[in-house]
């Protein structure tokens, strides 16, 4: 089973840049995207194999918003966090039989640092969010949650330190989130492996020399593992500042999600 996620930063843009020519090639049962930046009607995507689509829209034109694409067909959908609504289009949650996606588009703490303290709030709702849900069926998340966990994940770690996406106290969230039950799915595979990352800025000759963070994950359930297969990023893919992840499952957890007795 196949799951991926883009941060596409303006639909509407990347499928001018080859969008659907990777939609299509990757041939994924669930394709998350965050950084739609667009309105319902604003665009019509239509595949051969036909895809289930769900669309979360911030009330702010050209700005933030999720989607999912999803071969199966889910049992619920729910958008936003407390209530079933999300002014920024953060949040989409898809229940199957075995376990709950949910697609998420983290806020970013902005440069000057001005929202850190309402991105701090967040990261302690989103937590709880998931440990409900996950005291129900495990969770896979996925999405830009905007924010280097180690050095590891980080081109220029020394100089960053402190900055949006790599302060302490985003960190330490990261971490808390995992410690609560979550598996960090790329680290699982790949503990050690460096200059692997899923975001460069839009500065001259930066992603052509590989200086970027990895700020894009697939994280699951622990008690998720045996079921994980792999865990990739496609650095090659273009069409944005993010590139797509990867997340492979074993085929039997399919047959799992698509039974609602599950």
């Amino acid at each position: 089973m196949k799951l991926v996620s883009w941060n596409v930063n303006g639909l509407r843009a990347c499928v001018n840049k080859g969008f659907n020519d990777y939609f299509v090639q990757t041939d994924a049962d669930i394709f998350c995207v965050q950084e739609t930046k667009l309105q319902e009607g604003q665009i019509s995507l239509e595949y051969e194999k036909p895809y289930f689509q769900y669309w979360n829209y911030a009330v702010q034109k050209g700005y933030s918003g999720t989607a999912v694409f999803t071969r199966i067909e889910p049992l619920s959908v729910r958008y936003g966090l407390e209530e079933d609504s999300e002014p920024e289009g953060r949040v989409i949650t898809l229940e199957f039989g075995s376990f709950y996606l949910v697609n998420v588009y983290t806020p970013n703490a902005r440069r000057d640092l001005s929202r850190l303290e309402l991105r701090m709030e967040w990261e302690d709702r989103f937590r709880s969010y998931l440990e409900q849900l996950d005291a129900r069926k495990p969770v896979i998340v996925c999405g830009d949650l905007n924010v280097a966990h180690h050095e590891i994940d980080i081109k220029n770690a020394k100089s960053n330190r402190g900055n949006s996406g790599f302060t302490d106290e985003e960190r330490d969230k990261m971490t808390r989130l995992l410690e609560a039950g979550f598996i960090d799915t790329f680290r699982h595979f790949y503990p050690d492996k460096t200059d692997a990352y899923t975001w460069w800025s839009n500065m001259p000759k930066v992603r052509e020399r590989n200086v970027g963070w990895r700020i894009d994950y697939f994280l699951a359930s622990s008690r998720l593992a045996p079921f994980l297969v792999d865990s990739q990023i496609d650095a090659h893919v273009m069409g944005s500042d993010h590139c797509p992840v990867v997340l492979l499952l074993a085929d039997d957890i399919r047959s799992e999600a698509e039974n609602s007795d599950a």
